[in-house]
């Protein structure tokens, strides 16, 4: 009688584990300060692809994976380190995130890499990221600022603008990006009449949209977060009339922009992280399906971050956060057969019986050998009320 219900309790245990077994994936994100509007379509997304990967029943012979959402803010370092621990303690094998660069490199450094936690970011482009010392950790599916700075210029030059004024904010990613696309505008033969940095989070930008009215340009470059600065500058702007054409990096894309001002900046255009053709058509299909807004930056990149952990995970056969690490570029890199969005499913099970897959994505992911994507491209164009794709960079 006692091994009998011994072996009852035992089978009910085993059921128990089985069906709420839970792999669970912290997505560390802004959702507080200046990027905010971009993060809640982030997050949407990149906990798409781990209900793909529940649903499917596959990944490690039918485990769930879901996402803890916990915020990194994009401002304060020491709130951020305290909700990766937290998250980190609840067990999670890996960390998507964050946004911001300097936000990002202080969870990598005293979160993730002391409790060799992988850590993929959508959307943290600083040039200054590549060369840490991250141990094998650190992964990002968005490209460097370099390479963006690179495809603004590209586009300041194919528009036909001859002079431009630079303002940018006073922060890692508006320095680095703001530099790079100096140069690169100078070497296409555009010049540059003045460059100004502005503080995040100021009530009056007067005085920064003074100098660039004195300086003059053909348009404005802005290169800072849409919520914390960038839009004022936009506002003083036009209110002065100073300047009606706007240069905008990706962190200034954003329908608010166009809720605010209208048909004021229909000359406007910048870029913004993506890509055209067969895997954005995929992408479409299945963020539409999924209710999440695919005009802001990143919801691509975020979908792709997440796919990659699940694909990783199931290559290495454990969700253990070191064989993610080690399986993460195999899974993204040729050889093997490429998939697409909506097709995590077709991907583990193809792993699942010990064949390669190269991890198309939403954005063509690609890694470099320090396990950054190098990126693709689209440029944008305000056209009746909408930010709208002009072309694939």
């Amino acid at each position: 009688m006692f091994r009998i219900l011994t072996s009852v309790l035992l089978f009910i245990s085993i059921f128990i584990t089985n069906v709420f077994a839970e792999i669970k994936v912290g997505i560390i994100l802004g959702f507080t300060g200046p990027i905010e509007e971009l993060t809640p379509a982030m997050a949407e997304s990149a906990e798409l692809a781990f209900k793909e990967a529940s649903d499917s029943g596959l990944l490690l012979n039918g485990e769930n994976i879901k996402g803890i959402r916990v915020d990194s803010t994009c401002t304060d370092a020491s709130a951020a380190n305290t909700a990766a621990e937290d998250v980190i303690i609840q067990g999670v094998v890996a960390l998507i995130g964050a946004v911001c660069p300097n936000i990002t490199k202080s969870i990598l450094i005293n979160s993730a890499i002391p409790n060799k936690i992988t850590i993929i970011s959508p959307a943290a482009t600083s040039s200054t990221l590549t060369n840490l010392d991250d141990k094998g950790f650190f992964f990002r599916t968005t490209h460097s600022d370099t390479r963006g700075g690179e495809i603004l210029a590209d586009i300041t030059k194919d528009r036909k603008i001859k002079e431009v004024a630079i303002t940018y904010s006073d922060t890692d990613y508006g320095k680095n990006l703001a530099e790079v696309y100096k140069k690169k505008v100078e070497e296409h033969g555009v010049k540059v009449t003045t460059i100004v940095s502005y503080e995040d989070g100021k009530k009056d930008y007067s005085s920064e949209v003074a100098t660039l009215a004195s300086a003059g340009g053909d348009a404005v470059a802005v290169i800072g977060f849409l919520e914390q600065g960038g839009k004022e500058i936009i506002k003083a702007s036009l209110d002065s009339g100073a300047f009606d054409k706007f240069i905008l990096s990706e962190r200034m894309i954003g329908q608010s922009l166009i809720e605010t001002f209208g048909k004021q900046i229909e000359k406007s255009f910048g870029y913004i992280a993506g890509s055209s053709g067969k895997r954005a058509g995929f992408f479409n299909r299945v963020a539409k399906n999924g209710g999440i807004n695919i005009s802001n930056p990143y919801t691509r990149e975020s979908y792709d971050a997440a796919a990659l952990v699940v694909l990783a995970i199931q290559a290495g056969g454990s969700a253990n956060s070191q064989s993610i690490s080690k399986n993460i570029i195999d899974v993204a890199n040729s050889p093997g057969t490429k998939i697409y969005p909506g097709e995590i499913k077709k991907g583990l099970e193809l792993l699942a019986r010990g064949k390669k897959i190269d991890y198309e994505g939403a954005t063509g992911v690609s890694f470099n050998k320090f396990g950054e994507a190098k990126g693709s491209f689209l440029e944008q164009q305000v056209k009746n009320g909408k930010f709208k794709a002009y072309k694939q960079r």
